[in-house]
């Protein structure tokens, strides 16, 4: 056959190019790419978040080829970029050396102790898994425990958690009195540098957390130039060690004030109030804000010997009184057909909220203001058990007994707080007082902490636990010893019943943090699993099971932490 010569031949050779010649960009591919490169940096971003398929790196506006690596030609560009903005960077002029944090005299921690706070700490950024919690303890909720016992020991925290520790508290709002008292002036040091920190240097966690009151110039000048959280603080603190000499440091700023800031200065006087506050709190009843005139009135009427008190009892006794028409000792209500401007300057809020009655809620808070001890004169000298114990006519027995329980909470009285709690073993519904458990655990939070746990002891043994949280959140931790067997004994019973223990994970919680650690070897006997029993939920004996196991090792690492904080 003969050879092919000529430009056919010639066409046929150059068809198929080197490799070297592949891999050389073409004139056009190269204009392509310089443009690519000579894009701001906010188009190279557009152009590889949105894909270079659908927003080619080209130069918008014009004319310029988009070249045909265009995925290559964006991160060269973005390369090349890169180094640019390196290369043009000027040396940064050196800030001011913050002044060292300030020494922080308490002892260090105990070695186990730190090791121990490192995992709690490491724990609480843990992902928490979903589904059933198993048997080991949350170390999560024992972090306030292991701050409140490393805080009555005086240890300081050490330096390398202080960061852990801050974002603890910046997460937890309920952590942060604790870990910021734990972490000390280094933490509110440390927490000047970092501004995801300055909830440390807000408030009274700020350094007007323990101002100094020895010093009367620094007090007068922190009052008149401090923040408002400062001024608060110190307002406290002063009132803490001299109540007279707190309410005369707020005198004199008082009318210059704002309102909401008269309100907030106002509460710091339920610290140490007595007569001496009567005069001020007088004048405060004719204060602009209403908010004032009601919180005025509101101590006032804590005061029994107070003026508001004696009106609001003369009012008060008007409309409650012995009914003499029959022949059994009873109480006869007529309440108040008007709230006069006198009422309303005494703090008696004239328009009462949505469902309730204008005369019901005048006599609600003529009642609630009222000296409990004037009633007992009222009815011939007979103690509050008996009080509260007379049949109330006309069905007024709910609207005074509920303002005697507000007036008990209010005045502190322990007398009429037990009298209106009645027997613990009586069903709610028939005590004397309130049905309310939320106004019960008001009324046992007046009582002293061994009659709390007896009665609330008392309560569960008679009731169960299906209205007991409340009321053991107002219980001393760890709890008493028949209160934590009454807790026990009542889960246990529930566990006999077949329920799943998840209606009672919130008391199990709590027994988690407040029974007695020593109680653990006691317990292990519950942590062994049932055979199903007939008629019970599908697997409750496992899940008991569980939730006593992490009940036992909770109380068991408890009794750990604070033995490594006391050694």
């Amino acid at each position: 056959m003969p050879r092919t010569t000529g430009p056919t031949a010639r066409t046929a050779t150059t068809d198929a190019p080197s490799p070297a010649a592949a891999a050389a960009p073409t004139t056009d591919t190269a204009a392509a790419r310089a443009s690519v490169g000579s894009l701001p940096w906010e188009e190279l971003v557009t152009s590889a978040l949105l894909g270079t398929d659908r927003r080619p790196p080209a130069p918008r506006g014009g004319p310029a080829p988009v070249p045909a690596d265009a995925p290559r030609a964006l991160l060269d560009a973005a390369a090349r970029h890169t180094v640019r903005q390196r290369a043009g960077l000027l040396p940064a002029v050196p800030g001011t050396r913050p002044e060292p944090a300030a020494r922080d005299p308490r002892p260090a921690l105990p070695e186990a102790a730190r090791h121990r706070l490192a995992r709690l700490l490491a724990d609480r950024a843990a992902p928490s898994g979903s589904g059933r919690r198993g048997a080991a303890p949350d170390l999560t909720e024992l972090i306030p425990q292991w701050l409140a016992t490393a805080n009555r020991q005086g240890y300081r925290a050490p330096a390398a958690l202080l960061p852990a520790l801050l974002d603890a508290a910046r997460a937890r709002t309920d952590l942060r009195p604790q870990a910021l008292a734990f972490a000390g002036p280094r933490g509110l040091w440390l927490a000047g540098l970092n501004p995801d920190w300055k909830f440390a240097l807000r408030g009274a966690a700020s350094g007007a957390l323990h101002p100094d009151v020895s010093d009367p110039e620094a007090v007068s000048r922190l009052w008149e130039e401090g923040l408002f959280a400062e001024r608060v603080a110190l307002l406290d603190a002063v009132r803490a060690q001299d109540p007279p000499a707190g309410l005369a440091l707020l005198a004199t700023t008082w009318p210059a004030e704002r309102a909401e800031d008269r309100l907030m200065f106002l509460d710091s006087l339920r610290s140490g109030l007595g007569g001496d506050d009567e005069p001020f709190l007088e004048r405060a009843l004719s204060d602009r804000s209403r908010n004032v005139r009601a919180t005025a009135a509101e101590l006032l009427s804590a005061l029994p010997e107070s003026a508001l008190a004696g009106r609001m009892a003369a009012r008060a006794m008007s409309c409650v009184g012995p009914d003499r028409t029959g022949d059994t000792p009873s109480i006869a209500v007529e309440a108040p057909h008007e709230c006069d401007a006198a009422m309303q300057r005494d703090g008696v809020a004239a328009v009462p909220p949505t469902g309730r009655g204008e005369r019901s809620w005048w006599l609600g808070q003529l009642v609630e203001a009222t000296p409990l001890g004037s009633w007992e004169e009222r009815f011939g000298g007979r103690p509050a058990e008996e009080v509260v114990a007379l049949p109330v006519a006309d069905d007024w027995a709910g609207e005074l007994h509920a303002a005697w329980c507000r007036a008990a909470v209010r005045q502190r009285n322990p007398r009429w707080s037990r009298a209106l709690l009645g027997h613990p073993s009586a069903p709610p519904a028939d005590g004397p007082g309130t049905a309310s458990i939320a106004e019960r655990s008001k009324l046992l939070a007046i009582l002293d902490q061994a009659e709390r746990a007896s009665w609330v002891a008392e309560f569960i043994a008679a009731h169960g636990l299906s209205e007991a949280f409340q009321l053991l959140g107002v219980c001393t931790v760890p709890w008493a010893g028949p209160l934590g067997r009454a807790v026990v004994d009542a889960l246990d019973i529930a566990r006999d019943g077949g329920s799943y223990p998840w209606s009672f994970s919130g008391v199990m919680g709590l027994a988690e943090r407040c029974l007695d650690p020593a109680e653990a070897d006691r317990l292990e006997v519950l942590t062994a699993a049932q055979d199903e029993q007939e008629g019970a939920s599908p697997g409750a004996g496992g899940y008991w099971s569980e939730a006593f196991q992490r009940l036992v090792s909770t109380l068991r690492l408890r009794a750990a932490m604070e033995a490594e904080l006391l050694s």
